[in-house]
């Protein structure tokens, strides 16, 4: 259960936007998705951050990680495979925000 100092699980089906930063250093989250729209379809459940872990920290607070959809049209420009193809990733709370 969250404490009011953590953030409150999305639901599945909650449209989120992945956030658009490129900062220096070790980041789990791929390039190619963010600034992109997907879905959250599952929540993996509370984990050390692993960018924190990369740096010898303790990986607190722990956040929350979610299995998010995307359609693969809307990650590669030109994608001519089948306009429902769909990819998942594994992405970390706080590099996700609602999406429009």
């Amino acid at each position: 259960m969250a404490t009011p100092s953590e953030p409150q699980a999305l639901a599945d089906g909650t449209p989120v936007r992945v956030r658009r930063a490129f900062p220096p250093g070790h980041f789990r989250t791929p390039a190619y998705v963010r600034g992109k729209l997907g879905t959250i379809v599952a929540t993996c459940g509370w984990f050390p951050n692993p960018e924190e872990l990369a740096y010898g920290r303790d990986g607190l607070p722990k956040r929350i990680l979610y299995r998010v959809r995307f359609r693969q049209v809307d990650l590669w420009h030109g994608y001519d495979g089948h306009p429902d193809d769909t990819l998942d990733i594994d992405v970390y709370d706080h590099w996700l925000e609602r999406g429009d």
